[in-house]
């Protein structure tokens, strides 16, 4: 078993390792954070000089971080809509974004398991524990196992604890 594991690791490792890494924090990039404001301006570039195309307004809304520089973080949202953002605007906190309407929450991640809540389409979670195929999410005061292809905002392979 704990051969498996530490290849598990290794490969984890390894995925990470091939990924590129942001010039200021070395970070990957890609990688996902949510908005930590209620409102974010969306600029053309990264400064305050950049004119504002859009405002996010949304708070914990999962974005995708493309690149940094500076104080700045090209972002996009699950529409694939982007530009530049002040990085105080933004929170390591992982959420994610329900894909599939009446998504089912299950106690354990298997289908066969009762089911603690069903989450509409367009609802930001709190993201949790996930393996390759099920990640555990809370969401208005619920908190259940979802199927990883129905959400926005955690990669295919990502694994966390």
């Amino acid at each position: 078993m704990q051969g498996g594991l530490l290849g598990l690791a290794l490969m984890v490792s390894a995925a990470w390792a091939g990924q590129d890494r942001g010039p200021v924090t070395n970070l990957p990039l890609p990688r996902y954070v949510s908005m930590k404001a209620s409102e974010g301006n969306v600029r053309r570039g990264p400064s305050l000089t950049h004119r504002i195309d859009w405002v996010y307004t949304r708070r914990d809304m999962p974005l995708e971080i493309t690149a940094e520089h500076g104080h700045w973080r090209r972002v996009r949202d699950r529409d694939g809509a982007g530009g530049w953002v002040h990085y105080s605007l933004l929170s390591g906190v992982r959420t994610v974004i329900i894909e599939e309407d009446m998504l089912s929450l299950y106690r354990r991640p298997d289908t066969r398991a009762p089911e603690t809540a069903r989450l509409e389409l367009g609802v930001i979670a709190r993201l949790g524990e996930c393996d390759l195929h099920w990640c555990e999410l809370t969401a208005a005061g619920y908190r259940g196992w979802a199927l990883k292809t129905a959400l926005w905002g955690v990669r295919a392979d990502e694994l966390r604890d």
